[in-house]
Formats: C-alpha cells, structure tokens, sequence
C-alpha cells in the first residue's frame, strides 16, 4: 500500500533512510530542511501487509528520488509520477531506478554516474608540508565561483553568488583552499550536507598548478572536518581516472547513480 507521509510518520521513514547516510543524502536533507508539508515537497511510502516500510518516494519540485531495500510498488511509484504534470526528472541508485524503467512510458534522456563514499580517510595520505590549505568565508563566495569559471570540466558551473552565500550561511556548504599570491588556485567543496552525510563537489585545480597535490590536500582538509562530525561522505564521478584519485584517499564505489531528464 501506498500513501503520502506526514510528520506523524518521521520517525518510521528517517528509520529507514538514515541506515544508509551517503545513498540517501537527498532524501534525508530534503525532509530535515523542509519535512512533510510544503506545497514543493512530498514524500510517499509503501508498506507491506504488516504495515512495515518497504520503499519511499521523495517529491522536490519536479525531481523525484526512490530508495528501497528491496522489493517495492515500482508501478505504483510511477504511477504518481506520471500523474504529476511538473514531473521532469527521476535520479537515484540504479539499482532502484531501474525498477521504474519499464512504468516509465515517456522519453528520458539517461546518464549514469559512479556514486561512491567514504566512512574514512586512508591513513597513508597526509598534509604535505609548505602546502597552506583555508577553510573560505562568505567573503570569499565570489572568489570561489570565479575559480570555477575558469575549469574547463564544469560546463554547468551556473550557481549564482546569492545561491552559494546562502547555502554557506545554512551550513549546508563549505569549501576549502589553496591560493597562490593571493589568487585561488585550487579547492574543494561540499554540497546538500545534512546531519548524517555530505556530498564532495567541485574539486578543482587551475591547469597552470596542477600535478603539486593541491586538490589532494584540499580534498584531505576537508573530507577530514566532515568525517570528524561524525558524517558519511559522498561523491558521483564519470571518469573512472578520477576515481582512482577519490579511492586513494579513501572512497569505495557504492553502486551507480542515474538520472533520467524526461520530456
């Protein structure tokens, strides 16, 4: 059986999700920041005959997310996607995702990424030494996406400098830096953070510094303070030369990610 959840059924659904921190970081985010009730965001479970959860479908916006452990209502899940006229896109664990495939009946561009975490930093990596890595301020939010511009590989880097100050002010990201003669060379970040997991993002080094260790001991600096917190890390990458680099300092592949734009 299928129904919208409420606020009365929190503690039953974050239950579920919040086994696995990293593979739910949206799902879980989402509900902490906006729970049940907000004309932009619903969330739907499906129970099993002894009223036990077995897949949850989260709503923001036009994006929609499952999880399940297992077995779940695939066509039902579709069915309320498919019933929703701002339906445009359905990403998850393809494990899942791929359950929905067959109900979907619209045409959806697909792209699959590597979705990894990390519990813990190897122990065989550490700061190098003559290398100064800064934790940015809100001062330094324009900064950072002026870094951004210049990486060729971010072809959507479009987040504005109102959309970055703010999730920084909320805690939901933070960034940490290398510069060079006062100018920000290399960094990383993270995204979507809630209270159990964090998503890694734009790591980054200008082609002129790279080969010097910088994304590394950014990347280090920062995976550090999170893991510290008591928080899992995650991250998706497409290019399995990249995830060599994440595995070296401690990322294990975790399954695959996939997103379907539907039109």
């Amino acid at each position: 059986m299928i129904r919208q959840l409420t606020e009365k059924d929190h503690e039953q659904c974050y239950s579920y999700v919040s086994g696995k921190p990293a593979e739910n970081l949206f799902i879980i985010g989402d509900i902490e920041a906006f729970g049940y009730n907000e004309p932009f965001q619903k969330v739907w479970g499906d129970f099993n005959e002894d009223g036990e959860l077995q897949g949850i479908l989260l709503k923001y916006e036009a994006n929609y997310i499952p999880f399940s452990h297992g077995d779940f209502d695939a066509g039902g899940f579709a069915g309320i996607m498919k019933a929703d006229p701002e339906w445009g896109i359905l990403s998850g664990l393809e494990e899942v995702t791929v359950k929905l495939e067959p109900f979907l009946e619209r045409r959806a561009e697909k792209r699959v990424l590597y979705y990894a975490k990390c519990v813990k930093l190897e122990e065989t990596f550490s700061h190098r030494p003559g290398v100064t890595v800064k934790k940015a301020g809100i001062e330094d939010t324009e900064r950072i996406l002026e870094l951004h511009k210049q990486i060729e590989e971010f072809t959507s880097a479009g987040e504005s400098v109102e959309s970055k100050r703010r999730n920084m002010e909320k805690g939901a990201s933070r960034t940490y830096y290398v510069e060079e003669e006062g100018r920000m060379v290399s960094a990383a970040s993270t995204a979507a953070e809630n209270s159990l997991s964090a998503m890694v993002v734009g790591v980054c080094t200008l082609n002129d510094h790279k080969r010097k260790g910088y994304a590394t001991q950014c990347m280090l600096e920062l995976c550090g303070h999170v893991l510290s917190e008591g928080r899992e890390l995650c991250l998706f990458y497409d290019n399995p030369e990249a995830g060599k680099i994440y595995k070296r300092i401690g990322f294990k592949d975790i399954g695959m990610w996939t997103m379907y734009e539907c039109s």
